[in-house]
């Protein structure tokens, strides 16, 4: 190793495997489909209605958890003006909730305050407005704050970090240890790491269920966490506690009778076992995250389920592994290389799954390539796919650094043999080597094979103990050193471990950037959709002619506010040379044809000449309405003109 090193000690290192954890759950939320979105309401936001309706309803795009509470209907005043009852309107694949609304509400415009929990267990909220009768000033103020933020959002944020992280640690780790390095099973730092990571994943289990409650917007209590148990949510956390039970006593036997036998094959049954029985019990905690999270809503649940638990567990067998394995460079310097030659497979299969399961993930959140280039989820996603390229490229250094330790090995295997043919096996020589190492230090408090005199005095023995542990720690600092390939690998281990940390930050970006698939969805939508009509009176002018005597002229007609509801009516009819024309009969009528409305007939009121109104002209709801105009000059001759207009 190069003279800096001794920087990289196993602090830092364990910093960096800490860094990686927490930010090891956005790549498995980065998988995630589109979140439940309100597609309809009755009212519709901005809607003015002549009368107020009995009830409001909300339509979702995917199924919806909503509890008491869950939607509030607020007057001008901000008094509550629905009854707090919810109702399940939900038939087939219609997902719908209401409210029933007091009776006798004054007129105004009122405030619809919403919030549920999505299939993919994020919580979701909203508000809009609708008018009965006219719109009006209101003082309601909604909380800024949305669902799932504020303090217990970042909390909650954490503690799902730590779960994957925790996750990772504990299967990675132990896939680790029986499959490319069994004896690691009796190092303690790699204890220490596997027994570390399951318990980060269950304190961060149970905080999950703790906060729950407040995440989704509900108060905390016992009362509350009963009705998070009923949920799907809260029975993949208490489903995890279980199998963490399970994972507590694989670990167990794993750094406990595993590592004390000795017989072959008995040893040999007994991975066997645990191989089978670890990949159950991991398969089953992946399982929960798959279950309740976003591989269970959207697109093709039933595919995305089980890709999803692979993805997990590849991705933990890859980033859990290579945790291990800087732990045993640093800490456990005689690790063999078979064992990194091991891992070097196992990291290769785990690509090679990430890669399958990526690709299925990223059509199902993308969906074409327009939006792999044209939204900020498809930008983000080329980025994380060139930061794979750029790890499997550190990855392949750290392959051939592999090879030039088998290969070193296979050259020092002839001269440890002469080395035996000559005065004893190697391990003599190394303990001869050793012996003389520890000689030079004598002095100072005594090498392996030197008879040391333990002094009376407690603290001069504690200070002779201390000055052997620097002593050991120095010898096995220069072994390590000693060997370029194994110091090459530490360096290239470590250069992953930092690319892999850059390439989960940016995928915890892609956690809350909405995916392309729905941004192109919603784009489609808002583009079917009718244009927007600004709030303003509408104003036509219409030529007519009946064929009779005077029966030329132009009808001027407003529409005030011009919009859904209840408007005011003034039409003009003008004769030629603009003086107003009286005309002894004229109908107005407006036609929804789109939503099969109508027509609707006005009779409005004559005023003066040329001048007839009607201040009660209903309009149900927004749209392209067809108006027409009947205007009788004589009692023979008549016309009807019509115009499409927007009224909003």
């Amino acid at each position: 190793m190069t003279a800096t090193a001794p920087r990289f000690g196993a602090a830092r290192v364990l910093w960096l495997i800490l860094a990686t954890a927490a930010l090891l759950g956005s790549v498995l939320s980065g998988t995630a489909s589109a979140h439940a979105a309100l597609t309809g309401s009755t009212p519709k936001d901005g809607a003015v209605v002549a009368t107020a309706p009995k009830d409001v309803t909300l339509t979702f795009s995917e199924q919806v958890a909503m509890g008491d509470d869950a939607i509030r209907v607020l007057e001008p005043s901000g008094k509550r003006a629905d009854t707090g009852e919810l109702r399940d309107l939900c038939s087939g694949a219609v997902v719908k909730y209401g409210v029933a609304l007091h009776s006798g509400l004054p007129e105004g415009t009122y405030t619809v305050a919403w919030r549920a929990v999505s299939a993919d267990s994020h919580p979701i909220s909203g508000a809009f407005t609708f008018s009965i009768g006219a719109p009006s000033k209101t003082t309601v103020a909604l909380p800024k704050e949305e669902a799932g933020g504020g303090v217990v959002g970042v909390l909650y944020g954490i503690a799902r970090y730590v779960s994957y992280g925790g996750f990772v640690l504990l299967v990675g780790g132990a896939a680790f240890v029986l499959a490319c390095w069994p004896r690691g099973a009796a190092v303690r730092p790699l204890q220490r790491l596997v027994v570390r990571g399951w318990a980060a994943l269950t304190a961060a289990t149970l905080a999950l269920l703790l906060l729950r409650a407040p995440y989704t917007g509900a108060d905390f209590g016992l009362g509350s966490l009963g009705a998070v148990l009923e949920t799907k949510t809260g029975a993949a956390l208490v489903s995890r506690l279980l199998l963490l039970g399970a994972a507590a006593l694989f670990v167990a036997v794993l750094f406990g009778a595993y590592t004390r036998r000795e017989d072959e094959g008995e040893k040999k049954d007994l991975t066997f076992g645990l191989a089978i029985g670890g990949t159950v019990v991991a398969a089953g905690i992946a399982g929960t995250w798959a279950l309740s999270e976003h591989a269970s809503a959207g697109l093709q649940p039933l595919v995305a389920m089980p890709v999803d638990i692979l993805h997990l567990l590849a991705m933990a067998a890859w980033l859990g592994g290579l945790a291990a394995l800087l732990v045993a460079l640093y800490r456990e310097p005689s690790v063999e290389g078979s064992a990194v030659r091991r891992f070097s497979r196992v990291a290769f299969g785990s690509v090679v799954v990430l890669a399958a399961t990526g690709v299925y993930q990223s059509w199902r959140q993308v969906g074409s390539w327009s939006a792999l280039t044209g939204t900020a989820y498809g930008r983000l996603l080329l980025l994380k796919v060139a930061l794979v390229a750029v790890l499997v490229a550190v990855a392949w250094l750290s392959r051939r650094w592999t090879r030039r330790m088998a290969e070193t090995a296979v050259a020092a295997a002839p001269e440890d043999a002469a080395g035996d043919a000559e005065g004893g096996d190697s391990e003599g020589g190394e303990d001869s080597e050793s012996g003389d190492a520890d000689a030079g230090d004598a002095d100072a408090g005594g090498g392996a094979g030197v008879p040391v005199t333990v002094p009376d005095d407690p603290e001069r023995a504690a200070q002779l103990a201390r000055q052997r542990a620097v002593l050991a720690a120095a010898r096995a600092k220069r072994a390590r050193d000693a060997d370029p390939e194994r110091a090459g690998l530490r360096r290239s281990v470590l250069a992953e471990a930092g690319v892999a940390v850059v390439l989960l930050a940016v995928t915890t970006v892609l956690t809350t950037t909405e995916p392309g698939r729905t941004v192109e969805e919603a784009g489609a939508a808002q583009t079917s959709a009718p244009a927007a009509v600004p709030d303003r009176p509408l104003d036509l002018t219409l030529p007519f002619d009946t064929g009779g005597v005077n029966g030329k002229g132009t009808v001027r007609l407003t529409l005030d506010p011009g919009r859904s509801g209840r408007n005011a009516m003034h039409v003009y009819v003008d004769g030629p040379g603009g003086r107003p024309l009286d005309v002894p009969e004229l109908k107005v009528a407006y036609t929804l044809e789109s939503k099969q409305i109508g027509p609707l007939p006005v009779l409005p009121e004559r005023v003066a000449a040329g001048h007839w109104s009607s201040t009660a002209v209903q309009v149900p709801m927004p749209g392209e309405w067809k108006l027409q105009v009947t205007v009788r000059t004589s009692d023979i001759d008549q016309t009807t003109i019509d115009k499409n207009v927007k009224i909003g």
